[in-house]
């Protein structure tokens, strides 16, 4: 049938930094297309989206909201990917159906959210700039098996400050954070952060979905150390931003910038 023809398009430059990003975020909605893309009006980034998914560059289903509606939320395809040269980084999904209760989705919104803040700020600093970022698909290495949701550089003034993203939505156990504070612990001393990323000291941002898991998170960090570990919630971050002084140590209650 016509109707389930993919159909040729124009690829601009907006539509390529779409695509490479996605490689990256694997996951986007219309909302986070506007900030990646820079469109200003939803009806223009709702038809591009569907032009997309129409040309087989993007995979489409939906996700069910808070109100009890749903969403459309997009992944790229391997079409997608070859056309930027990204490493295929979309996901498995029954294209065109609501997908319920999905962690990973969740998950990894809260990440993007993140990534977003860093590198596409509502209001722009010149303080922090943007360097680098870095998804991990393994861990990062054999000795130290750990797999950060992120790892980011940004520049204040003449120095980079490396940090690594931890996430937390409350669905792991704090056994699983003692094991994780142990593996960054040996990676601080061990001499193989500086080897595989040229940095010399890293800090470790975990950003939680409320302040009780902050605290209990903090509680379980500081029975190791009162070093490396930075953390907030999803919520400070997006009230406030994230280079205001919303960040907590392991102890004290004193809020901290991350400049």
């Amino acid at each position: 049938m016509s109707g389930n023809r993919r159909r040729g398009i124009v690829l601009q430059a907006r539509d390529r930094h779409l695509l490479s990003e996605l490689a990256v975020m694997r996951v986007i909605d219309r909302e986070m297309t506007k900030v990646v893309a820079g469109f200003g009006s939803t009806t223009q980034v709702c038809l591009r989206l569907l032009e997309l998914t129409r040309a087989g560059l993007l995979r489409r289903f939906f996700v069910g909201t808070i109100g009890g509606g749903r969403k459309a939320v997009y992944t790229l395809s391997s079409k997608g990917a070859d056309a930027v040269s990204a490493q295929l980084a979309g996901i498995r999904r029954p294209e065109g159906k609501l997908v319920s209760g999905d962690r990973f989705i969740e998950h990894q919104t809260a990440i993007n959210g993140i990534y977003l803040a860093v590198k596409y700020p509502n209001v722009p600093t010149a303080a922090a700039q943007f360097r680098r970022w870095h998804t991990f698909r393994r861990a990062i290495s054999d000795a130290i098996k750990l797999v950060p949701d992120g790892y980011l550089e940004v520049v204040f003034g003449q120095g980079i400050r490396p940090m690594f993203l931890e996430v937390d939505l409350g669905t792991e156990a704090l056994s699983v954070w003692k094991q994780k504070v142990a593996y960054y612990l040996q990676l601080a001393v061990s001499g193989e952060f500086t080897q595989r990323f040229r940095q010399s000291q890293f800090r470790v941002l975990v950003v939680a979905n409320s302040e009780r898991r902050v605290g209990n998170i903090r509680s379980t960090v500081s029975e190791s150390t009162d070093k490396i570990f930075w953390f907030t919630t999803v919520d400070s971050i997006t009230r406030e931003g994230i280079w205001s002084a919303i960040w907590l140590r392991p102890s004290g209650d004193q809020h901290h910038s991350l400049n």
